[in-house]
């Protein structure tokens, strides 16, 4: 690439600070970053312990967690590399805070692939098969997953507001250092991950990723209750939505 061009590109892209791109060709380090607050009695175990059949090693913000939670991390991930940052104080209610400090401390990890997964989110088993073959894809830097709301243990929702199934989004990143990443400062429904990866050679993976947190009455009712108190009109989040998740008769499909 010509130092004319390099230097018209890093005029538009800032984020491009140089081009001194990071692949390593074979035998990448897969990181599993996570946040979890009050998970143990959900679904957190059963994630960890499927997850850790293909990560390498697992980084935990626990944000200031009264359960066991932490104490479940340890056991599940003892004979697994892993490091548990606690936060004395929930950061929640400044998302993009929280999102900035998992970020910041999985980079101590020095990564080489960054996987963001929440406490209640599963790959379907085909991610066990493929999971070498992606991160060892020299030409990508970001993978792209479709999210399925599980509304039970078999069946997904999907209508016109429950539809996050029909996009790909970002859950699988290569570390770049010499990328300029940005975070959306919003209080709720920032990303879990850097605002401008779109900028980084991307591909869509066919494999699925199952979201648990919807998948009984109870999570679902305490999951109003929180959209409703933290953002009652909708400001980050769908208004409609957030009323629709105590609907007694969705539309529902076979995972």
């Amino acid at each position: 690439m010509s130092y004319r061009i390099t230097k018209i590109l890093k005029s538009i892209f800032p984020e491009l600070k140089s081009f001194s791109k990071r692949v390593v060709k074979e035998e990448n380090k897969l990181t599993l970053s996570m946040i979890v607050k009050n998970e143990a009695d959900r679904y957190l175990r059963e994630v960890l312990e499927h997850a850790i059949k293909y990560v390498d090693e697992v980084i935990i913000i626990d944000d200031a967690s009264t359960d066991n939670s932490v104490q479940l991390c340890k056991e599940v991930l003892k004979n697994t590399s892993f490091k548990i940052i606690q936060n004395k104080k929930s950061l929640f209610h400044k998302e993009y805070k929280l999102r900035k400090l998992q970020w910041k401390e999985t980079l101590k990890m020095n990564p080489d692939w960054i996987l963001f997964l929440d406490a209640d989110e599963i790959f379907e088993n085909k991610i066990l098969d493929n999971i070498k073959s992606i991160i060892n894809n020299k030409n990508i830097d970001v993978y792209k997953f479709r999210l399925y709301d599980m509304w039970n243990e078999t069946h997904y929702r999907e209508d016109n507001l429950w539809c996050a199934h029909y996009k790909y989004k970002t859950f699988l990143i290569r570390y770049q250092p010499y990328f300029k990443y940005k975070f959306l400062k919003q209080d709720q429904h920032c990303g879990r991950h850097p605002k401008n990866l779109h900028l980084l050679p991307f591909e869509n993976s066919d494999i699925k990723l199952k979201h648990l947190g919807w998948s009984n009455e109870r999570d679902r009712i305490l999951k109003y209750n929180r959209y409703i108190n933290l953002d009652l009109d909708g400001r980050y989040g769908n208004a409609e939505q957030y009323k629709s998740i105590l609907d007694t008769n969705p539309n529902l499909l076979k995972f």
